[in-house]
Order: C-alpha cells, then structure tokens, then sequence
C-alpha cells in the first residue's frame, strides 16, 4: 500500500493510503435474496492497518421491529460493547457506521454465508477486512513491566474537581508503604484522549511509571484527561493551555493530602505533557521540580514539519513526495494561522486541498478526501498547538529540570528540541537542569531499532528500565529524605 502522511499532532500520524475494495463474491451471491437473520450473530476479523493489528468481534442483532442493531469489540484494547450507530443489510450488502470513532465498514455477505468481505474506513484510511463467524480471542501482548497483584503499596481511585470549568478529574493515587510525607509527582500524557495510564498501542507507560516511582518511596498521581475515561468535561473544546488547569486542580489536591509532603511536588510530563508541565511550573509556587519526557522546546508548527519528514523517510517516501506533503502542511497551517472563524477556515482548506487531490492518484482522492474532514487542523486545540511557543514558559522556570528525549523518537526530535530546551533554561538563570538524549529509545522511551511507529505494539518493554531508573534517581537526589 503507498502512504504520504499527513502528521497532524505529536501523536497522532494520519496516513494517506490507497486500498483495493473487497468485491469477490461467490457463486451464491448473485441476485438471489437473502434473509436479514442470515447476518444476525458473532463475526470475527482481524484489522490490519499497517502499524497496527486489532481483532474486532463484532455482534449484530435484529430487534422486534426487524431493525437491526450491533455492538463491537476492540480485543487487544480490551474495549467492549462500543455501540455501532447504524447497521444496514440489504442484498448481501452489510454496511455499518461507528460515528465517534469517524469509521464505516461496508461488506458482502460470501462463501455461503460464511463471511464478510469488504473494507473498513476510519479518518481517511481504508483498510481491507473479512469478518468469519464466530468469537476469536487474542492472546494478551506480552507486557512483563505491568504490574501484578498483590501490589506492595497503597492504591486509591480518587476524583477532584476543576472548578474554573465545572470539570471533575479521575484518577489513581498511589502511595509507598513507608511512613510519610512522600515526595509526589503528578504524570501528564501526551495529546489525544488518553486515560490515566496513557494507554496506546497496548501498551500503558503511565502504569508502568507510578508502579516503578512509587515502589522507590515516591507517590504518584495520575488521572484521565477531560472527558475521557471517568473525567467530566469536553476533550474538544479544550487546549493545552486548559489542561494546564487541570493539573493545577490536581496540585491542589495534592496539597490537601497530609500523606504527601507539600514541598516536594513535581510534574512528569509526557510529548504534550512535556509542554504542560512548564507552563504550570511557570504559575505554581507549588512545584518544586519538572521532568520532560519528549517535551518540546519549539513551536508545533515546528515540530510537525520535522515529524513529517522523519516518519515519511522511516516508510521509504522519495523526497518529492515529503516536499510535497510540506508543502501542503505550509498552505493548511497558514490558513488555521490567519484564520479563527472555523467556518471560513474550513472552507479555504478545502479549496486548497482540491489542488493537493489533484496531484494524487485517482485511487488515492476519496480516502484523502475523507482523511482532510475528520482531521482536527481545525480545532481550537490545533490552533493553540500550532502557535504556541514553550521558549516562553520555559525562561520562566527556575525549578529543577530534567529533560529527556530519544535518540530515534520520530516524534518530537531530540535533535531538533534538546539544544533548544537547554538554551532557554541556561538563558533563564536556571541552576539546575539536566539535558539527555538516550541511545536507542523512541517516543515512548522503548528500546527500538528504527523508531518507527509501526515497532510501538510489537516492543514488549512498555519503557525502557534505564529511563525508569533515570527519573526515579534524579527526584530522590532532588527530594529531601524523609526522617
């Protein structure tokens, strides 16, 4: 399948690929009419969407009415029941939509009734997939750094509030064994919806992080972002700059936990994390020290650029091909820029991305097409994203820094970042900070050889133990110890 990429966020990559739609079609499937309880029942199928395999169970039924309804499971993320919100079948044709997550699948019923055949598409990426009869179970992915039970310490599900946006925030605190106060760190994941262990690609970093710190006598905080997970709130409507807030609100928790010692409270933040954590730094008298893990020391406008090159060379694409997508990228950042009113932003990107449609293949325009709609270049948090410049908080910390990145991250470049982030601290008067670029790591801080995305599931170290022990060191050394 050819690819160009779109790179649309720290992490989240749109691809752009091109599919053969699945018509085979057996001898039975002609223009004979087939009863809808024929698709009634439990359907299996494996998804393969190159960087990623996600075995999908899919269960249709047919209500009173002879309507049809369905649900789905998403095995290896362990998500079940997601509500399909319109299911049709007519003709040996099944087609179904699943609105939140921008997917549709249209197949054939075949092989006498046996299968579906057909194609699967989500944000502008078309995949092909059969669904066979019956469940399948997958094997767990091998994740020997998640944690077993029993735990050796204290965990509670906790909820507080964000008053200035009426959101509440759920999380998880964990708590050493020990007599306190602890030191504590309060975790911040990267962009997108994610919960509080940061779950992606099967892989949970933020679990694996507060089990390691907090087994070292450090506790941890960490919660699903707004409107994910537990949270209340709207995950669209807000900005970095708003999560920044919500990580004031668990500061403040923190404070009213006698458990915790107040002066001794830092941040880990992860890709956009690591944007987050300085600007709190920045507000907060309360924090007495920051870690960034792939933070970003220039604007997203930037760091999208770079990204796009590297993770188009990482699948082969000529130089043409990424100068083109830059080019693209250049036309649609000036336009999400210059222009706030969504409305008229959306209508000048799309004429823009007529012309880029027109230097496609024709195989290639609908998906493209689909994948420019479902994009969130247009958002507020896009916008925000793209502008915002961390030299500006940054000179603004004087707290203990740590600052970390991958030698192979595609993401946020060490390269591109680290020289950055350092000057802007030594230029800030700040005494203590550390820069390291660690051999062999990538975004997520997994021993890789290419640092491709496509390596993320398929790495079974969720972090690599020399980053775990890293940051663990560096906030003992910078902790008082407790008598």
């Amino acid at each position: 399948m050819n690819r160009k990429s779109l790179t649309l966020a720290i992490c989240s990559i749109t691809f752009i690929g091109c599919g053969n739609y699945a018509s085979a079609v057996d001898s039975t499937s002609s223009q004979e009419s087939v009863k809808t309880s024929s698709i009634v029942g439990d359907w299996s199928g494996v998804l393969d969407v190159g960087i990623a395999k996600v075995t999908l169970v899919l269960h249709i039924q047919q209500n009173l009415d002879g309507a049809l309804s369905a649900t789905v499971d998403t095995l290896e993320q362990k998500v079940n029941g997601t509500l399909i919100d319109l299911v049709t079948f007519d003709d040996r044709s099944l087609r179904f939509e699943i609105k939140a997550a921008f997917a549709k699948f249209e197949g054939l019923l075949i092989k006498n009734e046996s299968e579906i055949s057909g194609q699967w598409t989500q944000a502008g990426q078309s995949f092909p997939l059969a669904f066979e009869r019956g469940i399948k179970s997958v094997e767990a992915p091998n994740r020997p750094q998640e944690p077993k039970l029993p735990l050796p310490y204290t965990e509670e599900h906790i909820s507080y509030n964000n008053p200035e946006a009426d959101v509440t925030l759920s999380g998880t605190l964990t708590l050493p064994p020990s007599k306190g106060p602890f030191p504590v760190v309060l975790l911040i994941a990267g962009s997108g919806p994610i919960d509080r262990d940061e779950t992606v690609f099967g892989h949970k970093p933020f679990l694996v992080l507060a089990d390691y710190l907090t087994r070292q006598g450090i506790a941890v905080l960490r919660f699903d972002k707004r409107g994910c997970g537990k949270s209340t709130g709207n995950y669209d409507q807000a900005t970095s700059q708003d999560f920044s807030d919500d990580v004031l609100a668990g500061i403040a928790y923190i404070k009213s936990r006698k458990e915790l010692n107040l002066n001794q409270i830092g941040l880990v933040g992860h890709s956009e994390g690591g944007i987050i954590a300085p600007i709190v730094a920045a507000k907060s008298k309360d924090v007495a020290f920051i870690v960034l893990m792939a933070g970003t020391g220039v604007t997203g406008e930037k760091i999208l650029y770079e990204q796009g090159a590297l993770v188009q060379r990482a699948l082969g694409e000529t130089e043409d091909t990424i100068n083109q997508c830059r080019k693209f990228q250049e036309q649609m950042f000036t336009i999400v820029k210059k222009e706030s009113d969504p409305q008229i932003a959306a209508e000048q990107l799309q004429e823009i991305s007529k012309n880029y449609l027109a230097t496609l293949p024709v195989t290639q325009e609908k998906v493209t097409l689909e994948s420019l709609k479902t994009a969130r270049v247009n958002t507020k948090w896009f916008r925000y994203f793209l502008t915002y410049d961390p030299i500006i908080s940054l000179k603004q910390v004087r707290v203990p820094v740590l600052a970390l990145n991958g030698e192979l991250d595609l993401q946020v470049s060490s390269k591109q970042n680290l020289p950055v982030i350092s000057q802007a601290l030594e230029e800030s008067g700040n005494r203590d900070f550390t820069i390291i670029e660690l051999p062999r790591l990538n975004h997520f801080f997994q021993t890789c050889e290419t640092g491709s995305i496509a390596e993320y599931e398929k790495i079974e170290e969720t972090i690599s133990p020399l980053t775990l022990n890293l940051i663990t060191e560096w906030v003992l050394a910078r902790t008082a110890p407790i008598i």
